[in-house]
């Protein structure tokens, strides 16, 4: 199966992406390893996936399908990041634009180079300090016009920012960009939705299913052409029940049964069915010649 990769409407990524670099964003992404704390793995892995759902923010950004993942690929950089008005070269983004918030614009077309979160930065890592979350806030709120977080949301995130590391001896490389990574943060996702659920923290539960859903619907994207129809359908009905199960957050027991059942289904059912039709997927890119090796780690 041959699609270009020039299509703009093929692949939700292509729309920030430079010409010329389509290979190497769908096909690779930076290297990045997590450092957990004592106890904080599943904050880390709930805020995972909300870094990548763009209904965390708000306005423009969250129309375009643009997440925090979009310009911090793997919690790192992205040198291949290119939007029209945004971007004045390859990995930069102006963060004052009034595209995505009125509220933050400057004025001026003033596009920085996108930081990379495995490194020090201006904002400490240290939880004592509380410096984190309320950065993220601001980001959400102010840079991107979007909903107010709740604090159980701001603590997963600022987990995840705090766990993003570069790989011991090898700071600078890439890794694969894979299905597994994609399924593998839809379990994330659920996971973090029955913490969030048993917590009452409705709004973060809601948010991390739509966060599952959005995965899905990136894998669907990749499952192109007559031959993967079915797949597509199966990963549409799994979507909907998603949905449906956001209705159930407030009555935790009850959510939490079927959250698990809906895992356990996926698990045994829809992931081995897109295993094995990932080498007729576009996640074996043919168009490009290259074949990303598929990860079985959860």
């Amino acid at each position: 199966m041959a699609v270009s990769a020039a299509s703009p409407t093929l692949l939700e990524a292509l729309r920030w992406t430079a010409p010329g670099a389509e290979m190497a964003a769908l096909t690779t992404q930076p290297a990045a390893c997590l450092t957990y704390g004592q106890g904080d793995a599943a904050a880390v892995q709930a805020g995972h996936a909300l870094f990548n759902s763009p209904a965390l923010l708000g306005g423009q950004a969250a129309k375009a399908g643009l997440s925090c993942a979009s310009c911090h690929a793997n919690g790192r950089d992205n040198p291949h990041f290119l939007m029209a008005g945004v971007s004045a070269a390859p990995g930069t983004a102006d963060v004052t634009s009034s595209f995505f918030s009125a509220a933050r614009s400057n004025g001026r077309f003033d596009p920085v180079v996108i930081p990379d979160l495995a490194l020090p930065g201006k904002v400490s890592r240290d939880p004592a300090a509380g410096e984190m979350e309320p950065f993220i806030r601001t980001l959400i709120v102010d840079e991107f016009a979007g909903a107010e977080p709740g604090a159980a949301t701001l603590g997963a995130l600022a987990a995840y920012v705090r766990a993003v590391r570069t790989c011991p001896g090898a700071p600078n490389q890439t890794q694969p960009r894979t299905l597994d990574d994609q399924l593998r943060l839809v379990r994330h996702a659920l996971a973090g939705a029955r913490t969030m659920a048993s917590q009452g923290q409705a709004g973060a539960a809601r948010a991390l299913l739509s966060a599952a859903r959005h995965q899905l619907g990136l894998v669907a994207e990749r499952f192109a052409g007559a031959g993967l129809a079915r797949e597509r359908a199966l990963l549409l009905t799994e979507s909907r029940a998603l949905q449906a199960l956001a209705s159930e957050v407030a009555t935790p027991t009850a959510f939490a049964a079927k959250a698990a059942g809906w895992t356990a289904r996926f698990d045994a059912k829809l992931v081995p069915r897109l295993r094995r039709s990932a080498d007729r997927s576009l996640y074996h890119v043919n168009t490009f010649g290259f074949v990303a090796p598929q990860r079985n780690n959860r």
